[in-house]
């Protein structure tokens, strides 16, 4: 699966995947939906962020745990 918004830098945040190379991490976004926030909540705290960039965050983290496998106790 390509991710056209998803942008990996060594020299940015550490090699954190990223949104657009805006400094916002895939796992924050991915986060704040986790706890509940809506998209139009999440797109209000980022600005620069597009709703397609929250699906496609959570599209990278649906592919990162289907290929691991997950210890559940």
């Amino acid at each position: 699966m390509a991710f056209t918004r998803i942008t990996i830098d060594q020299a940015m945040m550490g090699g954190v995947a990223c949104l657009r190379g805006l400094r916002i991490p895939v796992a924050t976004v991915v986060g704040m939906v986790a706890e509940g926030r809506a998209e139009a909540e999440v797109l209000e705290a980022y600005p620069d962020l597009e709703a397609e960039d929250i699906r496609e965050a959570l599209r990278c983290a649906a592919e990162a745990v289907r290929e691991r496998a997950l210890p559940l106790a």
